[in-house]
């Protein structure tokens, strides 16, 4: 055996397989709009149709391993049931066998991980020209990642592929045939592809290195050692991922085994159509083709069953996110209402401190400890994780809001129910804005502009400000401290936002800014103000009695009345 194993290739190759899963799910996810989800569904909806989708599709693309992952992304992002994504597995393994019989008809294999640089190039050059807010910008990532998972799987392949084409299986010709089995699972599990695995089976068989009888239980191997592929993709992965995973290797090992069991009746049926003397390649090709069929025949009924079982071993992870109404019976009124007032004051702290990182202030300015949903994060999460996870929070608090109204309740229950998700909307519309203006904050951040620098410090001061001012708010024991005090934040945001928008038009004329900064700084000022107005709405409503939260509404129309009739007379 005069081939080496190249570790450092096949180690380059895993992780280069990895950020094409990853760039691959990811664009997937941005793209997935109706239209897209509707085409998905569309062409899998359904037992046979997901079957003969898989089976199309892995022959078209000659790489049984390559649609399963694109199966994986597909369940990762969302677009593709369970039940579905296992028949589109199980019609891959169908699929694949056109390429063994190619082998074993004209002797050549066709290398679908010749694709991957084209679609690199075209990706990485449409990369270049594409805004990074259009589609086309993702489809270039969804090229790159497609064209990165088979440069991946071609290093890996590449980095034993000469220990494979020198490796000469008789040396292990005498043993039984559970050894074969293992050795067909191991090589193919190495080689990163069943048909270039099985193709190497092929030529030792043609060259009468192996018999017919050793290249079938081989075959089978390889198709249990296929697996791998789809195993490494979901490494790390979602739930969902690891159910798929589990399945591929679910239905390849149960078609193994049923095929092993079953291999003299096999081969006799595969010898009453094939002369196996005189075209062993072309009976191990069928024989391929046939277990695999069979398996599909067998699973057909119990893709349900399986489905309902890969839940049970992966359910999905749900967090608890909320920390006070998990455990408050709604039929206590009371108990309830206080239990909902704390867990909507608790989405207020969560939401300033998405609104602290957003702008990158260290949490401690505000809060002296870890917020619920920081500690109920296994590792550190990013900032659209915290996002998700508000929106959730958001969504048990509304389903509790909503249980609450059907109990029997007096009308000032009704009303003050109904201030708390008032004030839980406004917050949710506060995170909104912070989350809108977030790639504009990065510009103003990253800007060769002194005055846009500058204007991105202020509106971290402005933040951090408000954020202190309304926490000492809500440490006052007094109602009336807080109504006032309340009222004062609001007439600074509005200060504030007065003299940001004085302060962009001195720059204007005297040119220290250009004209599409203006646009935006305006914008996201606005965005800005309206998102911090909203903080101090949501916090009236969660600590003021109806009287002074009537008092505060008052005093704002008093104030734009007074403010438009000086707009008049000016």
């Amino acid at each position: 055996m005069t081939g080496s194993f190249e570790f450092w290739k096949l180690a380059a190759g895993l992780g280069i397989f990895l950020i094409g899963m990853f760039m691959l799910e990811d664009a997937i996810k941005t793209l997935s709009g109706k239209a897209f989800r509707h085409m998905i569904r569309l062409y899998t909806n359904g037992r046979f149709r997901s079957i003969g989708s898989g089976t199309l599709v892995t022959a078209i693309l000659q790489s049984s391993s390559a649609v399963s992952l694109m199966v994986l992304a597909f369940v990762g992002a969302g677009i593709m049931s369970m039940q579905n994504a296992i028949g589109v597995i199980m019609g891959s393994n169908i699929g694949t066998t056109l390429t063994v019989w190619i082998v074993a008809i004209v002797g050549f294999k066709m290398k679908i991980e010749s694709f991957a640089l084209p679609f690199i190039a075209l990706g990485g050059i449409g990369l270049a020209f594409c805004d990074p807010s259009e589609k086309p910008f993702q489809v270039c990532r969804l090229l790159i990642g497609f064209g990165f998972l088979f440069l991946g799987l071609d290093y890996m392949k590449g980095s034993v592929e000469s220990v494979g084409q020198n490796f000469d299986l008789s040396i292990i010709h005498g043993y039984g045939p559970w050894l074969y089995l293992i050795v067909g699972t191991l090589f193919t599990a190495i080689m990163q592809a069943s048909a270039a695995s099985i193709a190497v089976i092929l030529t030792a068989l043609y060259s009468g290195f192996i018999t017919f009888d050793i290249g079938v239980v081989m075959v089978i191997g390889a198709n249990i050692g296929t697996t791998i592929t789809v195993i490494l993709g979901s490494l790390g992965g979602i739930p969902a991922k690891k159910r798929v995973a589990l399945s591929h290797l679910t239905f390849n090992i149960v078609t193994g085994i049923v095929a092993f069991v079953s291999i003299k009746g096999l081969v006799s049926f595969v010898s009453f159509i094939v002369d196996i003397k005189a075209n062993a390649v072309m009976g191990l090709a069928l024989f391929h083709t046939l277990f695999n069929v069979i398996g599909v025949v067998l699973f057909l009924p119990f893709i349900g069953v399986l489905a309902k079982l890969l839940y049970k071993i992966f359910p999905d992870y749900k967090a608890v996110l909320t920390v006070y109404i998990n455990h408050t019976p709604i039929e206590i009124i009371e108990a309830a209402t206080s239990a909902l007032r704390n867990e909507i004051m608790h989405l207020l702290h969560e939401c300033q401190l998405y609104g602290l990182r957003l702008l990158e202030i260290d949490k401690k300015s505000v809060f002296d400890q870890d917020l619920p949903l920081e500690i109920s994060a296994k590792k550190k999460r990013s900032l659209d994780h915290l996002y998700e996870n508000i929106k959730l929070l958001h969504g048990e608090v509304f389903a509790y809001y909503s249980k609450l109204q059907s109990q029997k309740l007096e009308e000032t229950e009704v009303t003050e129910l109904d201030r708390m998700a008032f004030a839980s909307r406004n917050i949710m519309n506060s995170i909104k804005n912070f989350k809108g203006i977030r790639h504009n904050l990065d510009e103003f951040s990253s800007s060769d502009s002194v005055y846009l620098n500058d204007q991105y410090y202020t509106f971290r001061n402005r933040l951090l400000k408000l954020f202190v001012e309304m926490k000492g708010i809500q440490e006052q024991e007094d109602r009336e401290e807080q109504y006032h005090n309340l009222l004062k934040a609001f007439v600074k945001i509005e200060e504030t936002d007065k003299r940001c928008v004085n302060e962009t038009i001195s720059a204007a004329a005297e040119g220290r800014i250009q004209e599409l900064e203006i646009s935006s700084l305006l914008l996201v000022n606005r965005l800005f103000t309206q998102a911090c107005r909203l903080q101090i709405f949501s916090l009236k409503d969660l600590l003021l009695s109806q009287e002074q939260i009537n008092n505060f509404d008052r005093a704002l129309d008093m104030k734009e009345i007074i403010e438009a009739e000086k707009d008049q007379d000016h």
